[in-house]
């Protein structure tokens, strides 16, 4: 796994300090760790005195709804992309980032495909776990290839409407 951190506004290559914790594992006493929703869920009171940074899970049939009275105490939200045909985390990001107020590390896991990263990215995430094999330089290249927008998303973005409508109009020669 291959982590790319967009957190300062510039794609790199990034060490990973978090540690994704498996239900029933033991947390690590001298690192971040990222659990599950149902670890969450089952453990809440036991975990909320943690003094390491705590992150959560979710994959892509849990709603954000059940976290957001506790979210102020997550440090890191990593979404899981089960495959490439979904994508309800897209609207869980802007979500969590344009309404919640969201303000740590929102990372995507598992299928994290170079096509779909800019669109990540302007949903709100700003890490990007690859999967094993996948090239890193060409997940580097693909921040900011896309040079036009059509739809708003959790960036300050213009959409390809608002340039437009911000340019004058030219006379067409005849």
């Amino acid at each position: 796994m291959t982590l790319i951190d967009y957190g300062n506004g510039s794609p790199a290559i990034a060490g990973d300090a978090w540690t994704h914790v498996a239900d029933g594992a033991v947390l690590p006493p001298d690192r971040p760790a990222t659990i599950s929703l149902e670890r969450w869920k089952a453990g809440r009171d036991g975990l909320t005195g943690r003094n390491l940074p705590l992150g959560i899970r979710l994959e892509s049939h849990e709603r954000i709804e059940e976290i957001l009275p506790d979210l102020p105490r997550f440090a890191l939200i990593a979404l899981d992309f089960p495959n490439l045909n979904d994508g309800r985390h897209f609207t869980t990001a802007r979500l969590l980032r344009e309404r919640y107020g969201f303000r740590g590390q929102l990372r995507a896991t598992g299928q994290v495909l170079r096509d779909q990263i800019d669109l990540m990215k302007r949903c709100g995430f700003d890490a990007f776990e690859l999967p094993a094999g996948k090239d890193a330089a060409s997940a580097i290249a693909a921040f900011g290839e896309i040079s036009v927008a059509y739809q708003p998303a959790a960036d300050a973005h213009p959409t390809a409407a608002q340039l437009r409508h911000r340019q004058p109009v030219q006379a067409m020669a005849s």
